[in-house]
Formats: structure tokens, C-alpha cells, sequence
């Protein structure tokens, strides 16, 4: 089919280019000029595992093409999808206004029949007002069918979640419509799980809302467990083992961060206050989340005694590996909140150093993570890159001022380093 992704950012740069690579000629569409001209030259503005080699192939193959026209994007396909983004305003309300000015300007071009697919995260009833937008707006009476189809696209592994999903959930109300969303995921061969458009809308920000949770309750469990002494991996492998529970998301640490989590679950929030519901539970999980981080600072803290004029390595500064995203990263707010007290802080990140720069000003940034170790008080792991699971703890014992490592993402085998002489403090583990 001929499609058109309008957004290109981390949403619509994936999926335009996996929708190619499944044989479909795409053109992703972005209204920054400069994003779509970089584009053009294979320079890619996020990092994710094989994205980059994927795009120079289907740009060769002439599948894949990049125009800061929304005029060209909307004449030259029969299927558009939304990918624009939908930041939280103040209130914790998604921010549609991007959503708006794309469904007017399909509504400008449009010469004949079109499928909208809403790929953005919205809040229940965006697809409605996208209907209604579109219908005041076209000069001519063309049909169109609006869909949901949100995302579940997790960053580090998104080509694999989009090739191969659990589920692949689409709203819609006519039957041309599913004929043609169904057709272009076909081959994929996975489940296509066809609901109103509402029950499609809400699917995405449940999910969501329930992933969070659980990364909450675990962690809310690992300061009970440092209090008595217990080992929250344990305690979740006990769990996990339940089929009812599942292992995922049961992982003690620093909190959930990046743009999905924190944003979805302030828009879920704002959504049940909206329509006279008080979500009191996901108002806890969401306060659970900062307390973590509130709870590992002061780890650290009573660790190094006085954090004034102390130097600290920090391994990891984006909110998990195999990106490069900062947004909500548990890392920038550690670092921020110890230079607020004195410290001195030395980072080092594998893909995120370029994009943390103009964010930490005073931080001084290492070639590699050996280069963070030499000379601190303390070793902090914030993301769980695998290469820090690989260092040579001999190396590291020599460089560090003191063998203090306290680790956000319980990596190491407290055992195994206490053996090598270090001080070892996890998040629930009595190291």
C-alpha cells in the first residue's frame, strides 16, 4: 500500500520504516525541516538497536522516503497514519494540539477516500474529535474511516516489538476500514484483536497505567525488604513464578522513567478525574515512583556520610539500555540532586553522553566507564547496559578512591564483589 506516517519522531520514524520493510511504499512526513533533511541523509535523531540500517535499505529500495510536506504526505497515500507527539501540559493532560493541526491539514489536502490511523497516545475520544475535525474542515464530501491503533513500542527493542507483537490492537466502525488495516499487518501474522474504537483508545493507557504499577509495587516491596533484610529478587522470583503475576515488570530499581510511563499515567489520571472517577490507585503509583528515587538518593547519601566535595561515577544516564533517551531518566534527576548538595559527578553512558551535555553542564564526561571509576567515592550503576554487567572488578577496586558501589538495578552479585573487598549496597538487597 501507499502509506503516509505524519510525525517522525520515535513512534512514526519506526513504524514508517518496519511498514516498509514489510513492502509498502511509506513517506514519513515531520514539519521539522531540519529533522526530515538529516533524514534525508541517513542521520537518524534517535538511537534504537537496527534502525538506522533499515532505513538506508529501504530508502534504496526506493520503499522509503522522507518530505517535510504534509501536502505531498496526504496526496500520495491511501492509509495516513498520526504519530505526532502528545506532551503532558501542566494539569497532566495530553497536549492535542498537534493532533488537531495534522487532522485539519488532511482535511485541506484530501482528494478522495482515506483510512486515518491514530497512532499517538490519546486520551478515550481523540478518535471521535479527529472524525469530527476532519469532516468540519474538507471542501468536498470525500470518505474517510478513522481507526485506533495504539502502540506498544518499548525503546531498545522496538523493531522486534513491531515484528513481532503480542497483540495488535485496532479500533474501528466499518468494514473497509478493517479490511485495510488488517491487510497491511497480515504479514506479520500475529493476533488482530478488532474493538470499538473506545475500548481500542483505553487499551493503551491501562496497559500502561498496569505496567507501572507493578514497577511501583516492587519497588515499594525492595525498601521493605532493605528494612528487614530480605532480598527483593527473591521475593519477586517468588512471585513471578505465580502464573497469575508473570515475571515482567517485576524488577526493583530506580523507577520507571522515559516519555511513555510518567506522561500515560498523568493523562489516565486526568482522564477518570475528567469523568468523575478518583484514581487513587494510580495517584499512589505515581507517588511511589518518586519516593524510589527519593529513597535510593538517601542510600547514597548515608553512604558517603557528607556528599559535599565527594566525587561520584554515575554508569548510565539514559532511563534504560539500548536507547539514548533522557526524558524522565532517574540518572539526570540523581545527578542534579547531588551536585545540589556539593558533589562532584563523573558519567559515562554507551549511546546517551551527546544528548546529556547540554542537560548537565558541570558533569564530567568519561570515554568509558573505566574513565568514571578512577578517583570516586562512590560508584553508582543508574541504567543496566550490559557492558557494566562485564567490567573487570579487579580494574575498578584499583581505580576507585573508595570501593563503594551502589547499585540502582541490582546487576551484581553482592556476594561476589563483598568478596573482592567492595562495599556493595543494592535496591532491596541486604548487600
Amino acid at each position: 500500500m501507499n502509506i503516509s506516517i505524519i510525525g517522525s519522531g520515535y513512534v512514526g520514524l519506526v513504524t514508517g520504516v518496519c511498514l516498509a520493510e514489510l513492502g509498502n511504499k511509506v513517506i514519513c512526513a515531520d514539519s521539522d525541516a531540519k529533522k526530515i533533511k538529516g533524514l534525508k541523509k541517513n542521520i537518524v535523531p534517535i538511537y534504537e538497536p537496527g534502525l538506522e540500517e533499515l532505513i538506508a535499505s529501504n530508502v534504496k529500495n526506493k520503499r522509503l522516503k522522507f518530505t517535510s510536506s504534509i501536502k505531498e504526505a496526504v496526496l500520495k497515500s491511501e492509509v495516513i497514519f498520526i504519530a505526532v507527539g502528545t506532551p503532558s501540559l501542566e494539569n497532566g493532560e495530553a497536549d492535542l494540539t498537534g493532533i488537531e493541526n495534522v487532522a485539519q491539514n488532511i482535511a485541506k489536502y484530501m482528494d478522495g477516500y482515506r483510512l486515518i490511523v491514530e497512532k499517538s497516545t490519546v486520551p478515550v475520544e481523540t478518535c471521535f474529535w479527529i472524525k469530527k475535525t476532519i469532516a468540519a474542515n474538507l471542501k468536498n464530501k470525500y470518505k474517510f474511516d478513522v481507526v485506533s491503533n495504539p502502540e506498544f513500542l518499548k525503546e531498545g527493542s522496538a523493531i522486534n516489538d513491531f515484528n513481532y507483537p503480542d497483540r495488535i490492537i485496532v479500533g474501528l466502525e466499518s468494514i473497509k476500514a478493517r479490511e485495510m488495516i488488517t491487510s497491511i499487518y497480515k504479514p506479520l501474522n500475529k493476533p488482530i484483536l478488532i474493538t470499538n474504537i473506545k475500548s481500542a483508545e483505553l487499551i493503551k493507557h491501562a496497559s500502561n497505567a498496569f505496567l507501572a504499577t507493578k514497577i511501583s509495587f516492587i519497588n515499594a516491596v525492595s525498601q521493605l525488604c532493605d528494612k528487614v533484610g530480605a532480598d527483593v529478587t527473591e521475593v519477586a522470583r517468588g512471585m513471578g513464578l505465580d502464573n497469575r503475576i508473570g515475571k515482567y515488570f517485576l524488577h526493583a530499581g530506580l523507577g520507571y522513567g522515559g516519555s511513555c510511563f510518567p506522561k500515560d499515567l498523568d493523562a489516565f489520571i486526568n482522564i477518570a478525574d475528567k469523568l468523575g472517577v478518583d484514581f487513587k490507585l494510580l495517584k499512589a503509583v505515581r507517588q511511589t515512583n518518586i519516593q524510589q528515587l527519593e529513597f535510593f538518593l538517601k542510600k547514597v547519601k548515608n553512604s558517603l556520610w557528607m556528599v559535599k566535595s565527594k566525587t561520584i561515577g554515575v554508569l548510565g544516564l539514559s532511563f534504560k539500555p539500548n536507547t539514548d533517551d533522557l526524558r524522565n531518566a532517574p540518572a539526570i534527576y540523581l545527578i542534579r540532586a547531588l551536585e545540589k548538595e556539593g558533589a562532584k559527578i563523573k558519567a559515562y553512558d554507551p549511546k546517551a553522553m551527546a544528548k546529556a551535555k547540554p542537560l548537565l553542564k558541570n558533569v564530567v564526561f568519561c570515554k568509558d566507564a573505566y574513565s568514571a571509576c578512577r578517583g570516586v567515592d562512590c560508584l553508582i550503576i543508574a541504567t543496566e547496559w550490559n557492558e557494566f554487567k562485564e567490567l573487570d572488578f579487579v580494574k575498578v577496586k584499583k581505580l576507585l578512591r573508595r570501593p563503594l558501589i551502589i547499585d540502582g538495578r541490582n546487576i551484581y552479585d553482592p556476594a561476589a564483589l563483598q568478596a573482592l573487598g567492595f562495599t556493595y549496597l543494592g535496591v532491596g538487597k541486604n548487600g
